[in-house]
């Protein structure tokens, strides 16, 4: 029931990004130009691949409070704990960060990822894994759980910047690490997002290499460092480091997506640097089933 509510939720916020908050994306659409190189790099995933199937076994989503020291204040988060989860063995972690005028439950709700990860386990493609789905906002508490949309535009949306940065880094990852029995070294751990919560993936991973190996920005916003249009920061501040480090960076868009022109600055500044990475165009939009298929595909390649 909760699922249902929050996909019908997702459909009013998605459109109201598209025809209020993503109003440039509408125009760039009308001018979307592919390179030679702007193309799939994986097939689709197969039919069925994020449906809930009835014949496997399922993991748990819980909806899991904290205290920030970050921000004086206390928040929630989504946390996913596998089928078969016991507390005997270690697990490898998925943060996974949602977009704008979202929450927590946009991962799971509406991209339905739990379903993708239980079917990539059932099939025997990945291996057990956490994922942890924050609150990406620093504005939302338990307290204020809908800050109001109109406030956070003309405060510029300062609740997706540095403050989550710093509550991911010193709040976030310490708690799941001291609650769960998570590996806590960098190459089990990795970072992903869809839209504004990609740019913010790009943005913390990149300059965060020490504590995540595998990076992945799908359909990334101009929230971007130094490539979305909205920062002068610059997005890889080490490349040697990324070259030498990480063992997965993500980039992913659809090519019916009027934000590709952000992840195609990013990946044609990435070749430059000669830093290693995937660059995934495919057919879709800035929409779930973006998201839903670079999750299954990503998750594939991390923690080996």
């Amino acid at each position: 029931m909760y699922r249902s509510r929050y996909i019908v939720m997702q459909v009013l916020v998605l459109s109201v990004a598209l025809l209020v908050g993503m109003g440039a994306c509408a125009q760039e659409n009308l001018s979307i130009k592919l390179a030679s190189d702007d193309k799939p790099f994986f097939d689709d995933p197969p039919a069925g691949f994020r449906i809930r199937r009835d014949d496997i076994a399922h993991g748990t989503i819980a909806t899991v409070q904290y205290d920030s020291k970050t921000l004086s204040t206390r928040r929630e988060m989504l946390v996913y704990l596998p089928p078969g989860y016991t507390t005997k063995r270690k697990y490898p972690v998925i943060y996974l960060l949602h977009g704008l005028n979202s929450g927590a439950g946009q991962w799971p709700y509406w991209v339905r990822a739990d379903y993708v990860i239980d079917n990539l386990l059932a099939d025997g493609k990945i291996a057990p894994v956490i994922m942890v789905f924050p609150n990406c906002n620093t504005n939302i508490t338990v307290a204020n759980p809908k800050p109001d949309e109109q406030e956070e535009r003309k405060g510029g949306f300062k609740g997706y910047a540095e403050s989550f940065q710093n509550d991911l880094l010193n709040d976030i990852i310490p708690y799941i690490e001291s609650h769960y029995p998570v590996y806590t070294d960098r190459r089990h751990r990795a970072l992903a997002g869809l839209s504004m919560g990609g740019g913010q993936s790009l943005n913390i991973g990149l300059s965060n290499i020490n504590m995540f190996a595998y990076v992945g920005g799908f359909s990334s916003a101009p929230n971007t460092h130094e490539f979305g249009g909205l920062s002068d920061t610059k997005l890889v501040a080490d490349p040697a480091a990324a070259r030498e480090q990480l063992k997965l960076l993500w980039l992913g868009c659809g090519s019916k997506d009027g934000l590709i022109r952000v992840s195609q600055r990013v990946h044609q500044y990435l070749k430059e640097q000669a830093v290693p990475h995937v660059w995934h165009v495919d057919d879709n939009g800035h929409d779930d089933t973006e998201w839903a298929s670079n999750l299954y595909l990503f998750a594939q390649h991390i923690f080996q």
